[in-house]
């Protein structure tokens, strides 16, 4: 489905990003992603990104996108001149956020998910790339808003309940995010990364037994979750429990020691090390 300045004191935790779709629960901040994070590691193109349109010409264009989305801009720009219509509006908006701009990718994906004549579950994804630009960007009033129009499209969702629960976490709205996370896991209870995004929103309402028994049971389904590993240390850590709080870091870095969920670790780890602040 990604720094910010990880801190232990006095019980309170404040963590960076835990990759695209965690990190702000983590921090819960509407600020841009950091320089430190490519556009490749915060939108991460599906293996199958919804299609508005059929034709050769499109399939073309979006298989360039991962490695060479100058190359698919171009494409896209020139067939839109010769009418590609949807086809080539998408993948040019794709591109843009591939190479940055963000911002206008997310407007571009936007205006064509309104506009398309495809079925509502095609524009429905379409709003759902719009709401992870948004992110991208920094603005996370519109990446709700174009989460919600996806919704609107299909309300039962997992995946667009989950994006949409991300944004209302980048506005500091951990209610909002719950309830949204609620009807997610409503529609498929084993989803752990739902459960583990849950846990974190209810550690940030107070509600630490709903949050640990969360944590618990996405850990239970996949025990080699790290971001649930990242949020169980964080529960730990705000129980006194030192010993657990450091195991479940340590193997959150174990499992994917390049990941931003591994740097969150190491940070708070770091942070353990050092020890309350003196005052």
């Amino acid at each position: 489905m990604n720094g910010r300045i990880a801190a232990l004191a006095g019980g309170a935790v404040l963590l960076l990003a835990a990759g695209t779709g965690g990190w702000w629960f983590w921090h819960g901040a509407a600020e841009p992603v950091p320089d430190a994070v490519s556009a490749d590691e915060a939108l991460p193109l599906p293996p199958v990104p919804p299609r508005i349109a059929q034709g050769a010409d499109y399939e073309n264009c979006l298989a360039m996108l991962p490695n060479d989305p100058s190359g698919a801009g171009a494409m896209a720009e020139a067939w839109q001149q010769r009418g590609g219509g949807e086809a080539a509006t998408h993948c040019l908006a794709l591109s843009r956020i591939e190479l940055g701009e963000a911002a206008l990718g997310a407007r571009m994906l936007e205006e064509l998910a309104g506009s398309s004549h495809a079925a509502a579950a095609e524009r429905a994804a379409v709003y759902d790339q719009a709401d992870q630009a948004w992110l991208i960007a920094g603005d996370a009033q519109q990446a709700f808003g174009a989460a919600t129009l996806a919704l609107t499209l299909s309300p039962d969702d997992v995946d667009l309940l989950v994006s949409r629960a991300i944004a209302a976490a980048a506005l500091d709205r951990f209610a909002s995010a719950k309830a949204d996370l609620d009807h997610a896991l409503d529609q498929d209870a084993r989803r752990a990364d739902a459960l583990v995004l849950r846990g974190s929103a209810e550690r940030h309402l107070g509600q630490l037994d709903a949050a640990d028994d969360d944590i618990d049971r996405a850990l239970t389904i996949d025990p080699e979750n790290a971001e649930g590993l990242l949020e169980r240390g964080i529960l730990r850590q705000r129980d006194n429990d030192q010993i657990g709080a450091r195991e479940d870091w340590e193997k959150a870095i174990s499992l994917d020691p390049d990941s931003t969920t591994a740097d969150l670790a190491q940070q708070n780890l770091a942070l353990l090390d050092a020890g309350p602040e003196q005052p």
